[in-house]
């Protein structure tokens, strides 16, 4: 089945599986981590900024620590991708591999101990993750899917549209992306209501099974046919 699909169909699906399981990981960390977004980086600079002048109690380490571990996370995924080739790779798999095995782990710490200290240390990986996430993502490359944030997204779709320019170019996809995260973050927040790793352990099966569907695909590809 997956040599029906070509690359870009496929890579298209799995970064939208990936987009909803960001929306997951976003509502987790707002509604279960004291208001911190750990894939939406944008979200995270603005409550920074509201919180420095104090206004609402809003946080302020946990954002930082989210800003610092997704651009390290970000960071890392772009040196070990700088030199692989274009499209899904071994590398590619790894890197979507330890995404979500570090959340399905963060997901097992979480049953176990929730005081402050660890609440930041969890916050400061699920950035790193994300990071590592969205680097890997923008390696591969689908046009308007960047799995943490669709700004970029409607704001294309919305310049394109009827309205616009009247391209609509990649609608369906823009409008996919954008009901996929707002999805996954109503799943994440309904799925707090039972535990904070229940989202943590979808969004981590997720993102395993995003990494193994693509490296077997891309395996299928290069086989030689029968």
């Amino acid at each position: 089945m997956l040599r029906r699909l070509s690359p870009d169909r496929l890579h298209l699906l799995l970064m939208l599986a990936l987009t909803f399981s960001t929306g997951v990981v976003d509502a987790i960390g707002y509604l279960g981590l004291d208001r911190v977004f750990t894939g939406n980086m944008t979200g995270n600079v603005v409550i920074l900024g509201m919180a420095i002048v104090g206004a609402e109690d809003l946080p302020v380490l946990g954002p930082v620590l989210a800003l610092l571990g997704f651009m390290g996370g970000a960071a890392l995924g772009g040196r070990v991708l700088r030199s692989a080739s274009p499209g899904w790779s071994r590398r590619t798999t790894l890197l979507l591999g330890l995404v979500g095995v570090v959340i399905l782990a963060l997901a097992v710490v979480v049953l176990a101990d929730l005081s402050r200290p660890v609440a930041l240390t969890i916050t400061t990986l699920l950035g790193a993750a994300m990071g590592l996430q969205a680097a890997t993502a923008r390696f591969i490359a689908v046009k308007d899917v960047t799995t943490v944030v669709v700004t970029s997204t409607m704001t294309g779709l919305a310049a394109d549209s009827v309205l616009g320019a009247g391209k609509r170019g990649h609608s369906a996809r823009r409008v996919a992306a954008v009901v996929l995260i707002l999805a996954g973050a109503a799943v994440g927040a309904a799925l707090l209501r039972w535990h904070l790793s229940a989202g943590l352990v979808l969004s981590g099966a997720i993102t395993v099974v995003v990494a193994t569907v693509g490296a077997v695909a891309t395996r299928a590809a290069r086989a030689p046919a029968p």
